[in-house]
């Protein structure tokens, strides 16, 4: 953590763990990325079991004098599971490489994140109300009776225990024959390229079954140029 001293420079301590300090930590529970979002507000982890853990900065920590950046659990969810490529025999681990957020454009978050193979976005949403009075069910969900239906019921909503929903979007598949070591969105919010050691694809935020070989391109517009020379 920074904080600014008495002379004006800039002065670096420690501010907090998350995790364990014990040695007998397991695979899956290392850590392989790290990403904060754009206002620094929350802060994405990634592992090698697959998992995503987001954080979220403290309240009371903005506040503090000095300011604090510390961070809470905020959500967990399995991003990728382990696969198998039968046509190649080959085990696709399911760590994840690297996570991106998208620039946010409602009360909702959106982020990426790749395995070796597969890119997935995620929407992560908080959820403090629920709907209550329907005609057709009680409110534990059971089916009410159809004789029991005198009268029409106008549904409405109560507050409830806030909850943080993390569900997948889009899945962005087989488009790279080499591991998947990046990914970065775009400036217009819409695209976002990802690159193995030998391909940089571009891909629609959107469309999940097509993508633009961004390498391929330069190859050819290279080799057109020298055999104009």
């Amino acid at each position: 953590m920074a904080g600014e001293c008495a002379s004006g420079e800039v002065q670096w301590s420690f501010s907090q763990v998350k995790g364990t300090v014990e040695d007998d930590v397991t695979e899956a529970d290392i850590i392989s990325t790290v990403e904060f979002n754009h206002d620094g507000e929350l802060l994405a982890t990634g592992d090698k079991g697959g998992r995503v853990v987001i954080f979220q900065r403290e309240e009371q920590s903005k506040h503090a004098e000095p300011p604090r950046g510390e961070y809470n659990v905020y959500s967990t969810f399995q991003s990728h599971e382990p696969e198998f490529d039968y046509l190649k025999s080959l085990e696709i681990e399911e760590k994840i490489n690297k996570i991106k957020w998208l620039p946010r454009q409602n009360h909702a978050h959106f982020l990426l994140s790749t395995n070796d193979k597969t890119v997935k976005l995620w929407k992560v949403s908080e959820r403090d109300k629920k709907f209550v009075g329907f005609n057709l069910q009680n409110d534990d969900g059971s089916v009410r009776d159809l004789p029991e239906l005198t009268s029409l019921r106008v549904p409405n909503t109560q507050p409830m225990e806030l909850m943080v929903e993390a569900s997948p979007r889009r899945v962005f598949a087989n488009a790279h024959t080499y591991h998947i070591n990046s990914i970065s969105v775009n400036s217009d919010g819409e695209t976002y390229v990802s690159a193995d050691d030998l391909r940089i694809n571009l891909w629609h935020l959107g469309i999940t079954d097509q993508s633009f070989s961004i390498l391929l391109l330069l190859l050819w517009v290279v080799q057109t140029k020298r055999l104009d020379a």
